[in-house]
């Protein structure tokens, strides 16, 4: 659905109505049709800056270089497009003031769309409290900048890294400085060692060669994210219930995948999905748990059904099929699997106790699986998604909608492709440091930050 105040603010006929009046006036945010660049950073200006006695900078120059950057050894007038700091260094307050000093300088100076990554230390249990004080400060940090710098469509991301995965930051840097990243933003992930690395790491085409399966594709996020495995290579299967089958097999011959009508509930689907891939495909890469269902009543109103409905769909039939995919080797060594988690997951919403519940185990859950699968490199992620225009926000009542829209650092909704994006990242090898994380893709949303 189009976004009313967006269209008068580049009306020239009420363009001056619209800042007369106040409205939010929302930049253009920078996306990519393409696949990904083998060079993403060829024509941007970089600069890369770090705290003394880090540990990272080498590992962020390399993955600058590899896609083709150059940092600027002194930036002069121009615009910056990239800022890469490496706080890995930043272990008592003294050491702030190097983060100080950099975005200082340089916060003026970025370019609408711009990118912003601060790599911090990742710490272990027992650390000295200072040390992960201060890291954990970095992420403040990063959040308040991204607030400061939402309205040019700047993005600022946290990447906690363990000493010994530095090397996997290349992925984590081509994303998080990359076009894909314009909805995502005031971000933290770690980076571990947990999974075996894989044994390629392509930047373009990155999943030929790979199976994936979608559920609940028939639409919306779902067939965003299908098509855009399908961009980078992979052979992809849509899931939806056999209600909308003619839908998707309408879908899927338009795209370019294959259709499977299957109710994800019923008792033997994991089985069936089993067979079904082993005898098509002779496994599976990647599996993304898209499909969802909300009954919204508050607590008090609602019936047992809808409570049990939206708790088989949501939580229930995703463990159910992980058991049987995970456990009888159709899910390959070093797969990758994505469940959709929801900012309703992360700061609740009114009249959603029941799709609440289900999005927040599902960060748990996540997060406990990561360490059992590492072993077989295996990656297992959570993507909270925020205000996507769908045909489900679009049925929204206009003030709730522009509520919707705008009450995050970036002042409007982010688009299917947005999700489809970090859904994407998190499905390729080059993902291979991110494993038990929950990341919100949601425009730094300011509910639940």
């Amino acid at each position: 659905m189009a976004d009313f105040i967006t269209a008068l603010n580049r009306n020239p006929l009420t363009g001056r109505l619209a800042k007369a009046l106040g409205l939010p006036n929302p930049v253009e945010l920078a996306r990519c049709e393409a696949g990904y660049d083998a060079a993403p950073f060829a024509a941007k200006r970089i600069v890369l800056r770090a705290a003394a006695n880090g540990y990272a900078e080498a590992a962020l120059l390399a993955a600058l270089r590899s896609g083709g950057g150059a940092p600027l050894a002194q930036p002069e007038e121009e615009k910056i497009d990239i800022v890469v700091f490496d706080a890995t260094g930043c272990a008592t307050p003294a050491d702030s003031r190097a983060l100080y000093e950099t975005f200082h300088a340089l916060a003026r100076k970025l370019a609408v769309n711009g990118r912003v990554l601060i790599v911090a230390a990742l710490h272990e249990a027992g650390a000295d409290p200072v040390a992960l004080a201060a890291a954990r400060g970095v992420e403040g940090f990063a959040r308040s900048l991204g607030k400061e710098l939402g309205r040019k469509g700047v993005t600022v991301n946290t990447a906690y890294v363990a000493r010994d995965a530095v090397q996997r930051l290349e992925g984590v840097v081509r994303f998080f400085c990359g076009v894909q990243t314009t909805y995502v933003s005031g971000q933290a992930v770690s980076v571990t060692s947990t999974a075996a690395a894989p044994a390629h790491l392509p930047y373009s085409a990155a999943l030929a060669g790979k199976v994936a399966l979608v559920t609940g594709s028939a639409r919306g996020i779902g067939l965003a994210v299908a098509q855009r495995l399908l961009q980078e290579g992979a052979q992809v299967v849509c899931l939806d219930v056999p209600a909308v089958e003619q839908e998707l097999q309408q879908t899927c011959s338009r795209i370019g995948a294959s259709a499977l009508a299957l109710d994800i509930t019923a008792d033997d689907a994991p089985a069936r999905l089993s067979a079904y891939f082993r005898e098509h495909f002779g496994g599976l890469d990647i599996l993304i748990h898209n499909a969802g269902i909300t009954r919204d009543r508050t607590i008090a109103n609602m019936t047992q059904a809808q409570w049990e409905q939206v708790v088989s769909v949501n939580f229930a039939a995703i463990t159910a099929l992980d058991g049987v995919l995970m456990n009888d080797g159709t899910l390959r060594d070093g797969g990758r699997v994505v469940c959709l988690s929801s900012i309703s997951g992360i700061a609740g919403n009114f009249g959603q106790t029941n799709y609440a519940y289900t999005k927040a185990a599902l960060t748990a859950y996540v997060a406990a699986q990561a360490g059992r699968l590492g072993k077989r490199g295996i990656c297992m992620n959570a993507v909270a998604p925020g205000f996507i225009e769908t045909a489900m926000t679009a049925k929204m009542p206009f003030l709730m909608r522009e509520m919707g829209r705008r009450l995050n650092s970036v002042q409007q909704g982010g688009q299917p492709r947005d999700a489809a994006e970090l859904i994407t990242f998190l499905a390729t090898p080059g993902a291979y440091g991110l494993t038990g994380n929950t990341i919100r893709v949601c425009g730094q949303g300011l509910i639940g930050a």
